[in-house]
């Protein structure tokens, strides 16, 4: 049944269509026997040499996002068309509702009502302690696909015009590192926003011992320095140096917007310019986790140059799980 979103605390989540989706449905978790019998008729040597090794704890990767990542390819083919609708029905079930675009903005959405999830389906790494209490919860999780630049302030403050309370608003996503590799995580408390000029200070809830139990490849970094560009075909080598000269170590573009819009939700008037601007004070959480994509001060070493969608799995569900496990954890804390 349909519900006022505007009456309920809400968790803003700026990611990606399916990573807290799978998280959440524990659909590929219920498929495994399916995911192994498509693997093998389908010969990736590769995928199936991974699962083996998994199985025989030869290799540290993880099992659930493996699966993941093996439900992402049945859906691309003719044999996952089925599984499609069985999805569909299973993630309305446990209060998870998918929002197309129909206007302006081509962003997909998810709305999930915290009540309704169902604790033994959700992956194993989210099931904090007190979990069974989340049903008598009122909370909703409002998830979209991370848009770029300016896109990302007109939707937060659209968001933030119509809701009574956030609870929390969380960003991950990829970004570009000039300290790190690809695969490792960056974890913001100040960002300098190009689009507005301001550098924001803020209290990431998020630091380097939340996600790295998570992780399994790559390092974690916070108290980082992040800037938000206008778009990384203007990047360049001398431009770059700017940036880490003053300390910038992850480039992205999306969180200085958000954070014009984080203020404007805490104060009645528009985002300033060419400021320091201090969010300590927000009342809700404030959470923000890059994982790194690109090396630009590395020749060859970013998502063009190498094929990271596998690889890519394991930052993308350290920062899910870090963020989800932070959500579970306030509601049932709250109850």
């Amino acid at each position: 049944s349909a519900f006022d979103i505007g009456e309920r605390p809400i968790y803003f989540i700026s990611s990606n269509p399916h990573s807290v989706v799978n998280m959440l449905s524990g659909f590929a978790l219920r498929r495994e026997k399916e995911l192994v019998r498509f693997l093998r008729e389908g010969g990736d040597a590769d995928l199936q040499a991974e699962y083996t090794d998994i199985q025989a704890h030869q290799v540290s990767s993880n099992r659930e996002n493996f699966l993941y990542y093996v439900l992402k390819k049945y859906l691309q083919a003719p044999q996952g068309r089925e599984a499609w609708e069985e999805r569909e029905r299973e993630e309305s079930l446990c209060g998870i509702r998918h929002v197309d675009s129909h206007h302006v903005f081509d962003v997909a959405a998810q709305i999930i009502e915290l009540r309704a999830l169902c604790s033994d389906w959700l992956d194993p790494r989210l099931r904090v302690p007190g979990i069974e209490r989340i049903a008598q919860s009122d909370g909703v999780i409002l998830n979209i696909d991370y848009p770029l630049g300016m896109g990302a302030y007109h939707i937060l403050s659209q968001i933030a015009a119509s809701v009574g309370l956030f609870r929390g608003v969380y960003m991950l996503g990829k970004a570009a590192t000039l300290n790190g590799r690809i695969g490792d995580v960056m974890i913001p408390n100040v960002v300098h926003d190009e689009h507005s000029r301001n550098t924001y200070l803020f209290n990431n809830t998020f630091t380097a011992a939340r996600v790295r139990p998570y992780l399994v490849y790559g390092a974690v970094l916070d108290n980082q320095k992040a800037i938000t560009v206008r778009g990384t075909f203007l990047q360049n080598q001398r431009y770059m140096d700017v940036f880490y000269d003053e300390g910038y170590t992850d480039i992205e573009m999306e969180a200085g917007p958000y954070l014009s819009a984080v203020y404007e939700a805490m104060r009645p008037r528009r985002y300033p310019r060419n400021e320091i601007v201090n969010l300590y004070p927000i009342p809700f959480d404030i959470g923000i986790i890059h994982y790194a994509s690109d090396t630009p001060f590395s020749k060859g070493q970013n998502l063009g140059a190498q094929n990271m969608s596998y690889f890519g799995m394991d930052p993308t569900y350290a920062a899910t799980v870090t963020v989800l496990r932070r959500i579970l954890e306030l509601e049932v804390s709250n109850i």
